[in-house]
């Protein structure tokens, strides 16, 4: 039997094992966040576990889903890929010179990927349920909002039809979502130990989705929202998913994917500008960029 120390050269050493982690740390993000919305929407009133109709408690059911999908996605991925698990991190770690440029868009790509193939999953274990809601309320699937909503995103009604608001939206709550992954990380600063950084930068989704989520929907990641998006087009939800258009917005689906792109480089310069600079002439100690190799 040779050797259990020994390690082999393969495709896991180098971009290729990245990339697989990348690839699973989002899906299970994606698979765990969109199910929780599949639960809320579609699984519970339909199951006949839930009487009432949609509110707060169902709310609650997303937030804190959203939340663990996150921690669990990190703790999947973060020791090989550093479990960025959204484009707009990516490009914020990019824009601090803590990632080589030359990886970003193949973890983009890898992002992507897992968040479609989740969404695909979700789909097919929650078919019937959709199936059945959209029945039940007697519209066709293509004209379903709420289970176009397990997947993707959507203004309120209340923006009127402006892209602004959810653009806004969209670049303040990533710009909050970046801010705070760097404090997290920053172990020249308060960063937590005990490896209880994923849970606390699940937890920074979770009160994202409670501050800001109805606004938009707290996309927060262009993987999550596209991906999924994009299996919707191609399984029935037509308009609604792709250009994304509905009786109160038009040709939305750009903003959950350039808001958080736009946001990610706001977190970066806000946090680096107000505390990056200041621990980092307090200290010498080296700042984690990412788990992984960090050289540019």
């Amino acid at each position: 039997m040779a050797e259990q120390t020994q390690r082999r050269p393969g495709y896991g050493k180098g971009l290729t094992g990245e990339l697989l982690a990348e690839f699973l740390g989002t899906f299970v993000l994606i698979l765990l966040g969109c199910a929780s919305v599949a639960v809320a929407v579609a699984g519970l009133p339909g199951s006949g576990r839930q009487s009432d109709p949609f509110g707060a408690a169902n709310w609650l059911i997303i937030a804190f889903g959203w939340g663990f999908a996150v921690v669990f996605g990190v703790y999947v991925a973060g020791g090989v890929s550093g479990a960025h698990i959204n484009p707009a991190v990516t490009l914020a770690f990019a824009v601090r010179r803590a990632f080589p440029w030359v990886k970003v868009v193949p973890y983009m790509l890898a992002q992507l990927v897992g968040a479609f193939a989740a969404a695909a999953v979700v789909y097919s274990v929650y078919s019937w349920a959709i199936d059945a809601f959209n029945a039940k309320a007697g519209v066709p699937r293509s004209e379903s909002l709420d289970t176009y909503a397990i997947f993707a995103t959507f203004p309120a009604e209340y923006f009127g039809g402006s892209w602004w608001g959810p653009l806004l939206d969209q670049i303040v709550g990533t710009a909050v979502l970046v801010l705070l992954i760097f404090a997290l990380i920053d172990a020249r600063n308060s960063a937590p130990a005990a490896n209880l950084g994923p849970f606390l930068i699940g937890m920074v989704v979770t009160v994202i989705g409670l501050t800001f989520g109805p606004n938009a929907g707290y996309a927060i990641n262009p993987a999550r929202d596209f991906g999924p998006r994009l299996w919707t087009f191609l399984t029935g939800w037509g308009e609604l998913a792709l250009p994304g258009t509905y009786e109160w917005f038009s040709f939305y689906f750009w903003i959950p994917i350039i808001g958080p792109l736009i946001g990610a480089v706001v977190g970066a310069v806000v946090y680096d500008l107000f505390i990056g600079q200041v621990v980092a002439a307090r200290t010498s100690a080296p700042e984690p960029g990412r788990a992984g190799d960090t050289s540019s």
